[in-house]
């Protein structure tokens, strides 16, 4: 499959209903060879008791947009890690997310993510460890 077909099928499997982060707000609005891009739609159920996004609802947004960065050169991925650094409260309609590689490997991948609110400031960044999957393992 060619880079463009193998980004388009990530953008419309990700971006399906009854997948959990489609259901969770968040869409992956694009990806290419080392990079995705993706959003959260804020809602009544992506907010903590003090108003804010939470965190939860963050770290959905930057693991989906992060397995989609690390499986943007090909192959399918599970998460094996994750660490989330939450700068200043989350506030606003949407969130952003950029996912950009450390490492794009065979077995393991490690990309950065940042997340940012509608001014564009950082309100969270992180970094996601993903499994890459061989053929055998992808049925399992």
């Amino acid at each position: 499959m060619s880079p463009e077909c193998h980004s388009d099928f990530i953008v419309r499997t990700v971006n399906t209903p009854h997948q959990f982060s489609f259901e969770n707000g968040v869409t992956v609005t694009d990806v290419s060879p080392g990079r995705a891009v993706g959003r959260l739609l804020v809602g009544p159920d992506s907010i903590n008791p003090y108003g804010n996004v939470h965190g939860g609802a963050l770290t959905t947004l930057a693991d989906t947009v992060g397995g989609c960065c690390a499986c943007s050169l090909g192959g399918n991925c599970v998460t094996a890690g994750c660490t989330m650094e939450y700068l200043r409260p989350a506030r606003g309609r949407t969130i952003f997310c950029e996912a950009t590689p450390k490492k794009l490997g065979r077995s393991l991948s490690v990309v950065q993510v940042t997340l940012t609110d509608e001014k564009n400031v950082v309100v969270a960044t992180g970094t996601f460890t993903f499994f890459m999957l061989s053929e055998e393992q992808k049925g399992n």
